[in-house]
């Protein structure tokens, strides 16, 4: 059999299996096998400069067409049996886009203080009071002066508080919005001013920014046994129907008396046993609180609040120390580290 001879059975071979196969893993071993580095055509291709030179340009060119044949038809088979196979494929997987993915991806949630914020406000517009807001950079004059402030306490202090000038500061808690209040309506009023305040102060149970809710209840034979009943209402909304509250004396500028507020330890009376959060004293504080000080009321612009017709009281109370009782959350910076991990169990 001549060079010649073998080029024309070796295509022929080439063909007939490349139309015999029945996938493209198939046709990959045929190309392999004819036209392979160590394959039979490629490798007669290769010698045809050991061949007598009568013989060379006519096996040259046999060799060089049953190659370009070869490829050709393989590409086109592989084109044809893909295209099948993606057929095949698409009418075996067939997918509903209008389902949702896999996983289906978690909703957002509110960040816990931003929930535990709108059950206390819920709270409070359910006993008549209205939520207010105010800005977070105020005066001296509405942080501390109209709150009855000693020009020496302590909190005036550059250590303590975020000056943005002399006269205007960061606020350090939301009542400068009561007086604000109280400029604009006569009263009675009741009102409760929720929103971030900032102070200097950065460990496990404090941070420079943090949130509370101040309240104000402003109106004629206003007396701490009205105070008493509305907190006593607001812990067992929070805290649980069995809840009690107690007033312990306190000092404050803006209040006076002046009083600490507890409320009895619901971890102690799970079980019955005192509980590492009350250390064994079976009472949490959880805000400040008093009767309006009448230099406050007398301060109001207008003589409206007039502190021999009305009185009042207000008080304040941090969202994040609100939510660590009722949650039991064991350090303030957990809040704000952004961790999923701890957000989610409260989604």
């Amino acid at each position: 059999m001549t060079v010649l001879d073998r080029i024309e059975e070796l295509q022929g071979e080439a063909l007939a299996a490349i139309d015999q196969a029945a996938d493209t893993a198939a046709l990959e071993e045929l190309r392999v096998r004819f036209l392979g580095r160590k394959a039979e055509l490629p490798n007669l291709l290769r010698g045809v400069a050991e061949l007598p030179p009568q013989e060379r340009g006519a096996v040259g060119k046999a060799a060089n067409v049953a190659r370009k044949t070869v490829e050709e038809r393989l590409q086109a088979a592989t084109e044809r049996l893909a295209q099948a196979e993606l057929d095949a494929r698409l009418a075996a997987d067939r997918v509903d886009v209008t389902l949702p993915g896999r996983p289906v991806e978690p909703t957002g949630t509110l960040h816990l203080l931003t929930a535990v914020r709108r059950e206390i406000e819920d709270v409070f517009l359910g006993l008549g009071f209205t939520v207010m807001e105010g800005p977070e950079v105020d005066t001296v004059h509405y942080n501390f002066d109209a709150l009855n402030h000693d020009p020496a306490h302590p909190a005036r202090a550059r250590t303590d508080t975020f000056y943005v000038r002399d006269d205007v500061v960061l606020r350090t808690h939301t009542s400068p919005m009561q007086v604000r209040a109280m400029e604009a309506q006569p009263p009675p009023i009741a009102i409760i001013v929720p929103g971030r305040v900032y102070r200097r102060d950065s460990d496990a149970t404090h941070t420079p920014q943090f949130h509370q809710v101040e309240g104000l209840w402003v109106d004629e034979g206003i007396t701490l046994a009205d105070l008493k009943g509305v907190l006593l209402a607001f812990c067992r909304a929070i805290f649980g129907t069995e809840r009690e509250v107690r007033l312990r004396g306190h000092f404050f500028p803006f209040t006076e008396p002046s009083v600490e507020v507890d409320v009895s330890c619901f971890n102690c009376a799970r079980d019955g046993s005192p509980c590492r959060v009350c250390k064994g004293t079976g009472w949490l504080e959880i805000l400040g609180a008093g009767m309006v000080d009448p230099n406050v009321l007398a301060g109001v612009p207008g003589g409206a609040y007039d502190p021999e017709q009305v009185q009042g009281f207000a008080f304040g109370m941090g969202i994040e120390r609100i939510a660590m009782l009722k949650h039991g959350i064991p350090d303030l910076r957990l809040y704000y580290d952004n961790d999923l991990r701890f957000l989610r169990q409260f989604g």
